[in-house]
């Protein structure tokens, strides 16, 4: 049986709080797509769930691997998927499929995620 402590080690994502500010905007973004036509949730609604996942996933998928390199290649491709997100939240919105004050909500906690990411980025690359 494994403790508390190696699990940490072994899925350090866990403790960062970048993943969990990406994981909550997930979360958010299910209830957006819950709230759209059905016409509209398994053409842009599955794109933008796929979009905001891949945040969370390329943080996880990057906090096991062995170089700072790949690590930010995996930060990078979050980045990416940190503007997917805000362009189909963005064309929601301009669709009136999501009010403006929803959309600033979300714009301002995917950009402090991008931020985070950007300066985790930097130290890595600083050290």
């Amino acid at each position: 049986m494994t403790d508390d402590k190696e699990h940490q080690k072994l899925f350090r994502f866990l403790e960062w709080e970048v993943y969990k500010d990406a994981q909550s905007v997930f979360l958010e973004v299910l209830k957006v797509v819950e709230d759209l036509p059905q016409s509209l949730r398994f053409t842009l609604g599955s794109q933008i769930v796929r979009a905001a996942l891949s945040i969370v996933l390329n943080i996880a998928e990057g906090s096991g691997r062995n170089t700072d390199k790949e690590l930010n290649r995996f930060f990078d491709i979050a980045i990416g998927s940190i503007n997917e997100t805000v362009a189909a939240l963005d064309t929601l919105m301009k669709g009136k499929f999501l009010s403006p004050e929803r959309f600033q909500i979300l714009f301002r906690r995917l950009s402090s995620i991008s931020r985070q990411l950007g300066g985790f980025k930097k130290s890595i690359q600083q050290s």
